[in-house]
Parts: C-alpha cells; sequence; structure tokens
C-alpha cells in the first residue's frame, strides 16, 4: 500500500516497489499542494476508475495499478480490493486524479487542511 507524507508545499505518495514495477514508474508521486482541488473519502473506489489501463494492471474488484487514461487526461491508481480510499482532485499537474487505498484518510485530510 502506498504511503502518504504531507510536506508545506507538497504531498509526496511513496508506492511500493510492486506498485513501481507494476505502474512502469521510476519514480514516487510528488504534488503540488497548491495543485490539489479536493480530497474526498470512498468506500467503494471501484466506481470511481474511469478511461482505459495504460500501463498498468487490474485484476477487478481486487488489484487496480497503474494510470488509466481517458477523453480529458489521465489518473494514477493504486487500489487493493474493496479498502477504503481517497480520490485527490488535481489541477494543473500530469494526473488528473490520483485514487490511492489508505487507512489513513481522515488524517489526511485533517493535516493537508482542505
Amino acid at each position: 500500500m502506498a504511503s502518504l507524507r504531507v510536506h508545506p508545499d507538497r504531498l509526496e505518495i511513496h508506492l511500493t516497489k510492486a506498485e513501481r514495477t507494476i505502474s512502469l514508474r521510476k519514480e514516487d508521486l510528488v504534488v503540488a499542494r497548491e495543485n490539489i482541488r479536493s480530497v474526498t473519502i470512498t468506500d467503494d473506489p471501484w466506481i470511481w476508475i474511469r478511461g482505459i489501463r495504460a500501463p498498468g494492471l487490474e485484476v477487478p474488484l481486487l488489484l487496480a495499478v497503474g494510470t488509466w487514461k481517458f477523453h480529458g487526461g489521465k489518473d494514477f491508481l493504486a487500489i487493493k480490493r474493496r479498502r477504503p480510499a481517497v480520490v485527490i482532485d488535481l489541477v494543473d499537474e500530469d494526473f488528473s486524479r490520483v485514487l490511492l487505498t489508505t487507512n489513513h484518510a481522515p488524517d489526511l485530510i485533517a493535516s493537508l487542511k482542505l
């Protein structure tokens, strides 16, 4: 499961080695805090998936890791099973949205002060 670190100017999303391998990413994701539009907690992250996987891996209702491209841009996903997740809407970033499974969603929102 990806780990999140909140800094005064950025949000760092540290992927596990397996997540980096599956998503074909060499680096972790770093998002400027000023580019975070909103953060939503969801119990069912699977309903938030849009577009087609490219590159990444999806086993429906079990695992989705990688980039999903859609008509308006692309999203990054790192979700597992039917666990609680956060949906981070972004502006002026490589990704339009980041979906992550995390057990610390309320703490993330509190630390981002959104």
